[in-house]
């Protein structure tokens, strides 16, 4: 989502800072105890994990989890690339027979320097033995002596023993975790979901536990992924960019399988030099369903999107297929370039070339014989509302577009709204409010002009923001492309919506009414709806890990439907 760029002024190993708890805090009140943890039950073996920040994979690391006489063991090795620049020669956690850590080992180096903590955990006592920069000290911490061991220095193989708890443990349950000489805090688990993922080799009946990371300040969501056997799959934060996954799933030729209809037709679509992934699916068959039917592309926003769009656990497109499908219409949703199982490369791919990749699907579509090609339409989700509208402007082969929570200012614009509300929510100085929207400015004329990168601060990092995607992103002007789309044009937006404010949509209605001739240009606003089409309270971003519902509005499909018949009918 275009959300997610607003953070991009930071650096990765602040944020890594901050997911792994590499930064010492104070340690706050303990968590509430949950009993006795009990045996940990974990399949034996080895996994690699390839760490992502932002899309761009950053390292990797490799996990054993063993079996031994007086219990278990998490041992792990990897390494993080500059500027995170960090290397665990060694990193393990053992575990009693009755799944209580007792010892904590860590061995590797931090830019060139070498580090290591050793840690006995003794009940309610953890003796920290710390070295660094050549310095000897010792810190003793006072934690729950359930406590979890998580990683001290940005490695994430002891979140293999979250992942095992995660096989009993209840919906609400807080897990007392530490982190070796710095933190106490709690992993408090959430929903559970199904995801099946198709791998080249088999089908893993995987599932999707929401977690919260209950820190000092303010807590952060996720999602922890585990197999049939409760192994570790996929940590991710959405919000904080960082997804952490194992290779078998990592692979391109991998995808999740989030939302299936019992008709739906795996597709491979020609573009441009390489082929698109993607799902078809269409209406249940009966006797008066017509040979030729119209269609619908589906196209998803920023970021690493596959053929399902989803986000905190809502398949956004898959369902928004299904409904489509269900109402009547041959749907097609892909995998973005560079993505899941579709060719290409993303990181030389700005919104021209997503638009081109929508086209390409228009085509294939218009060639099969079950689709009217006269009848096709292309609707954008969010930032694949830009695409939906520049792939129009350019082909007549598209009936029509629609725009859901799609932006009517420019990208630029849009990203400094989104840090302004951001910014509304943390308590800062009046200077400290301005010293941000600064940075921000300069690093988006930084990105736009390729002038003034030496004068960011360190913490900026170039390979970030310096790229086609926020490039394009930042440039984008719907004042520009709405003039040139001749077609008729749906917009839908979520009054809830914190990422891409309502404001938006009155702007898309204004410049779609200005066109030369005015086709017509239809506006739906939605009450309770945020800017993941759901139903929500306050449709902040933050909200999005708690929502109970992560179904796509009937509103919002009822509204895409209606629209679609309407419009249709009359196209030529």
């Amino acid at each position: 989502m275009v959300f997610l760029r607003m953070r991009l002024a930071h650096s990765i190993r602040a944020l890594l800072a901050t997911l792994a708890l590499a930064a010492p805090h104070a340690a706050p009140a303990q968590p509430p105890a949950q009993g006795a943890p009990g045996p940990l039950q974990i399949v034996p073996g080895e996994a690699t994990f390839t760490i992502f920040v932002r899309s761009i994979p950053i390292g990797s690391e490799t996990v054993t989890v063993a079996r031994s006489a007086d219990g278990w063991s998490i041992t792990s090795s990897g390494r993080l690339a500059p500027p995170v620049d960090l290397v665990a020669r060694r990193l393990q956690v053992r575990y009693n027979a009755e799944g209580r850590a007792f010892e904590f080992t860590y061995d590797g180096t931090a830019r060139g320097q070498a580090q290591s903590i050793h840690t006995i955990i003794d009940g309610a006592k953890a003796t920290n033995d710390i070295v660094a920069n050549s310095q000897t000290t010792q810190k003793i911490d006072t934690i729950d002596p359930n406590a979890l061991v998580i990683m001290a220095s940005n490695f994430f193989g002891p979140y293999e023993a979250v992942a095992a708890r995660l096989k009993t443990a209840a919906v609400g349950t807080d897990i007392p975790v530490y982190g070796p000489a710095q933190l106490s805090f709690a992993i408090r688990v959430g929903e559970s979901s199904a995801a099946p993922i198709q791998t080249t080799d088999r089908l893993i009946n995987a599932r999707r536990t929401q977690i919260t990371l209950i820190l000092p300040g303010a807590p952060l969501d996720g999602e922890l992924w585990t197999d049939e056997s409760g192994r570790m799959v996929r940590f991710t934060m959405a919000t904080q960019g960082l997804d952490v996954v194992r290779q078998d799933v990592a692979a391109v030729s991998s995808r999740s399988v989030t939302i299936s209809r019992p008709n739906d037709e795996p597709v491979k679509i020609p573009a441009n030099g390489f082929v698109l992934a993607g799902t078809l699916s269409r209406p249940v068959q009966t006797s008066t369903t017509a040979k030729v039917l119209p269609a619908v592309v589906l196209v998803g926003g920023s970021g690493a999107m596959d053929r399902d769009g989803v986000v905190f656990g809502v398949p956004v497109l898959g369902q928004l297929a299904d409904a489509l499908a269900s109402a009547g219409f041959i749907v097609v949703r892909y995998d973005k370039r560079g993505l899941g199982q579709s060719g290409g490369r993303a990181e030389s791919a700005g919104l021209a070339d997503y638009a081109e990749d929508a086209r390409a699907t228009v085509q294939w579509l218009s060639k099969r014989k079950d689709v009217d090609k006269k009848k096709i339409v292309v609707i954008g989700h969010s930032e694949g509302g830009a695409v939906a509208l520049m792939a129009a402007s350019k082909d007549k082969a598209i009936a029509a577009v629609g725009l859901l929570a799609a932006n009517g200012v420019t990208g630029a614009e849009l990203i400094l709204a989104q840090q302004a509300h951001a910014l509304d929510r943390l308590k800062l100085s009046a200077e400290e409010r301005q010293a941000k929207v600064d940075l921000q400015k300069k690093i988006h004329e930084a990105v736009l002009t390729g002038k003034g990168w030496d004068a960011l601060p360190k913490e900026v990092v170039r390979r970030q923001v310096d790229n086609p995607e926020f490039q394009s992103i930042l440039a984008n002007d719907p004042a520009k492309v709405v003039p040139e789309v001749r077609q008729p044009i749906l917009i839908v937006q979520g009054e809830l919506d914190t990422q891409v404010e309502p404001s938006n949509a009155d702007k898309l209605e204004a410049l779609a009414k200005r066109r030369k001739n005015a086709p017509p240009v239809e506006m739906i606003k939605l009450p309770g709806i945020n800017h993941l089409l759901v139903p929500a309270t306050t449709g902040e971003v933050d909200e999005y890990g708690s929502l109970k519902d992560k179904t796509v509005s009937p509103a919002v499909t009822q509204a895409i439907a209606t629209w679609l018949t309407k419009t249709l009918s009359t196209a030529r």
